[in-house]
Parts: C-alpha cells; sequence; structure tokens
C-alpha cells in the first residue's frame, strides 16, 4: 500500500493488475457512452402508422372461384374500390379476385391460401354520411347465390361493432349493404339501407 509521502514501505502489498483491471474497465465504459451517444436515431420518414378508426370487412366463402368488389364512398364523394385504392382518408387494404393469385409455390410446394377478403380502413373520419356497398364483379355460375358477410367496425377507443350482416350474391349483381352517418366526434347517428348505386367496369 503507498503511504501518503508517495512510497511504497517493506511489508505492504502492491497489486499493479487490480489498477490495470480497473483502468481498462473505465476506459470500456467510457468508450461505450461514447458510442451510444454517437448512434443515429432511427428514420421516421418511412415508418406506417397503422392507426384506424374504422374498418370494413367483407369475407365470402373459402376456396369460392367469384370474385366480390368492396366500394366506400365518403361524404365528400370520395370512393375506394379495386381501382382506386385511396380516397381522402380511406384505403382499400386487400383486395381478393376469389381463387385468382391465390397460390404460391415455396420450395417446390404449391400452398393455396383459401381466404376471401376484401377490407377498407378509415385512418380518420368526417360528418357526413358513408356509403358502403358489394359487387359481384365475377360470377362462375350466375345462378348460384353466395353468402356474404359484410362487418363495420370502430376500433377507438374500444373495438364497437357498427353494422353486421350476411347477404346472398348472385348474378353480378350490386347491393347496398349500409349507409351510416357519423357526427363530429365518429358517431354514428344514423343508418339506412336506400340502393346507392357505385360500381364502375
Amino acid at each position: 500500500m503507498k503511504s501518503s509521502d508517495g512510497f511504497f514501505y517493506e511489508g505492504e502489498v502492491f497489486y499493479p493488475f487490480q489498477d490495470m483491471l480497473f483502468n481498462a474497465l473505465l476506459s470500456f465504459t467510457f468508450m461505450f457512452l461514447v458510442a451510444f451517444m454517437l448512434i443515429n436515431p432511427v428514420a421516421q420518414d418511412a415508418k406506417i402508422d397503422p392507426k384506424a378508426e374504422f374498418l370494413i370487412t367483407v369475407n365470402w366463402p373459402d376456396n369460392h372461384p367469384d370474385d366480390m368488389d368492396l366500394y366506400v364512398q365518403d361524404p365528400q364523394g370520395g370512393m375506394v374500390w379495386y381501382k382506386g385504392r385511396e380516397a381522402g382518408l380511406m384505403h382499400l387494404d386487400r383486395d381478393d379476385r376469389g381463387n385468382f393469385r391465390d397460390v404460391i409455390t415455396v420450395d417446390g410446394v404449391r400452398i393455396q391460401n383459401p381466404l376471401n377478403q376484401e377490407t377498407v380502413s378509415m385512418r380518420g373520419y368526417m360528418k357526413g354520411e358513408y356509403t358502403v356497398n358489394i359487387h359481384q364483379y365475377l360470377a362462375q355460375n350466375a345462378t348460384d347465390k353466395v353468402p356474404v358477410s359484410v362487418k363495420v367496425e370502430k376500433l377507438n377507443p374500444v373495438v364497437t361493432l357498427v353494422y353486421y350482416a350476411t347477404i346472398e350474391m348472385h348474378d353480378q349483381m350490386e347491393q347496398t349493404v349500409t349507409r351510416f352517418t357519423l357526427d363530429d366526434n365518429g358517431a354514428v347517428v344514423d343508418m339506412k339501407f336506400d340502393p346507392k348505386p357505385l360500381a364502375r367496369r
């Protein structure tokens, strides 16, 4: 041990390895802190915000070959459909064409996705009427009736079912499923079912 006058005396123990180890630890800690401070923040420009206020979902039987199309029109006349996937605050997240392109090959094995579903998300809302239509774009057999379920959900602050129904589609028909009206706070204040054609080719 070093005395107060800076010298080591006989019989006292000196451990240079401990001093070296302690200094190495201090150096490593200092370098780690400097490196941590120099790390660049993750770029936020490409971040996708998954937030949605409403979700509209259409389902028809698994593996069914028919193509059902979802049309949603907002109070200002903006509309999402398979040729216009974005309008205002709405987005067509999934356009399903029945069995078309539902098969992929992975390691030589053919895998088929049986799900038939289309979804529209609303990232926000405006006061007024929204119209939800289903159009049977492609019917393999015009006489067959295909059950199609339609669900409208309000997602915030908790998931709330706004509307749910199962309708029968056939012969390339178009049907207005629901026309619901929102107030300034996003609450449903009216709902009607008068036909309002939206389908385009």
